[in-house]
């Protein structure tokens, strides 16, 4: 009798230990979904009345991919749009099932040549953005995430960051004063872990896509098309472009030698392409983590309205954005630990210094920054900066205030301080 009791207790162990490691198998999906309106929508690249387009060129993109492990799921979402508020991302949210919404990240590439996001009002209160498209659009960000559950497999991590080399950013107020790393996430199948192809594979990268910006009549992702396009021909999956901290100003190196600039698609491809190329030569040989950690954890914090312009946008777009009385509005902020790398959000555009003090604070030798992800509040510029510089007029003005980056700073060092470091090899 003994003998079969402890048969049956060594069988129940294996099948708790079986269960057990099948529950914290670290497993991936990815998704995509094309929000190209049809017909054409006018496209905004900032503050102001959208401008009709008449082409387009590459198409818009919704990306998603999910990882798993344990009890823990999370979401990474990059939309081709200039910004996208919590509002829109929150009707999402809701729509998603098996992800708490806190671990749902959405972020704009913040292409300048998409329809306006932001309900931006003008004088009169009046908007010219497309609410039912922009509705639509959260439905497919919602079918996008959701299909990526449904494809969940057991996979492989690469993590890997390095300085991207080659004529793709500079900084338009100051040439060198940006940050040229390039992170690279990128999930690949277990059961195919030897034939180098990519369930997803995610660049991260601070730079304005605006190569072809708002004016030219262009519906476009910019640079962002390409990207896609070159990475996805290479490894196969679903590729994603989460941007950096690219604020004041940051932008496209499109500059010619008889000093104009080419903004046309052609320029769109040699960036993306070339960017698409370092973020693979970067990820290429990195080593395969099969039992990477998996880490999401959020805050609220709060920024105080001190611009007028912001202001008026905050309280007059139809969008209806949460603020307090007009003076104060809430985001989410998030820190994710996937295997070897660490990843913040931030809620707008960061200036670079910003960007290198955060990054050199985090707990981990691969620091990822996630910018204009869960809200996308303007410039995040520190106070020391903030209408100091001639240069600095117009990302003070479309910041919401003064504090914003020290508010900003001080609430990422409370949340990096509290979270576990980042697991190194």
């Amino acid at each position: 009798m003994k003998v079969v009791i402890n048969k049956i207790v060594v069988f129940i162990s294996f099948l708790l230990l079986v269960s057990t490691t099948h529950a914290q198998l670290f497993r991936a999906g990815a998704a995509s979904r094309i929000i190209t309106p049809d017909p054409l929508l006018p496209v905004s690249g900032g503050v102001g009345v959208p401008r009709p387009s008449k082409e387009k060129k590459g198409e818009l993109y919704a990306r998603a991919v999910v990882l798993e492990k344990g009890s823990t799921r999370i979401a990474i979402v990059n939309i081709d749009n200039l910004g996208w508020s919590s509002v829109l991302g929150d009707r999402s949210r809701a729509l998603i099932k098996g992800i708490p919404p806190e671990n749902i990240l959405i972020g704009a590439t913040h292409t300048h040549s998409a329809p306006d996001a932001y309900a931006f009002p003008d004088e009169n209160g009046k908007t010219g953005a497309d609410l039912v498209y922009l509705d639509w659009c959260t439905k497919q960000i919602a079918d996008a995430v959701n299909e990526a559950i449904a494809k969940l497999e057991p996979a492989l991590l690469k993590t890997a960051v390095d300085e991207a080399h080659g004529k793709i950013a500079y900084n338009y107020y100051a040439d060198q004063l940006y940050d040229p790393r390039c992170g690279v996430i990128q999930v690949i199948p277990a059961a195919a872990a030897s034939k180098n192809k990519a369930i997803a594979t995610l660049v991260n990268y601070a730079v304005h896509p605006e190569v072809i910006g708002s004016d030219r009549g262009i519906l476009s992702p910019d640079l962002c098309g390409p990207l896609y396009t070159k990475i996805e021909s290479v490894f196969g999956g679903v590729a994603l472009f989460m941007n950096g901290a690219q604020g004041g100003m940051v932008t496209a190196d499109n500059r010619l030698p008889n000093g104009k600039e080419a903004n046309d698609w052609n320029e769109c491809i040699r960036i993306g392409e070339l960017l698409a190329d370092e973020a693979i030569r970067i990820i290429r040989n990195a080593e395969a983590q099969s039992d990477p950690t998996l880490f999401c954890t959020s805050r609220r914090i709060q920024f105080t309205i001190e611009s007028p312009l912001m202001k008026y946008i905050l309280e007059n777009s139809p969008l209806k954005m949460p603020t307090t009385n007009g003076n104060t509005i809430s985001t989410q902020l998030n820190l994710l630990n996937i295997g070897t790398a660490q990843i913040l959000t931030i809620p707008g555009e960061a200036l670079p210094n910003i960007g290198y003090y955060v990054k050199r604070n985090m707990k981990t030798k691969q620091p990822f920054l996630f910018g204009l992800t869960n809200d996308a509040f303007g410039y995040i510029l520190t106070k020391v900066d903030f209408q100091s510089f001639k240069r600095y007029e117009y990302v003070s003005r479309t910041s919401l205030g003064e504090m914003t980056g020290e508010v900003y700073i001080n609430e990422a060092l409370k949340l990096i301080a509290e979270s576990p470091a980042a697991v190194t090899k």
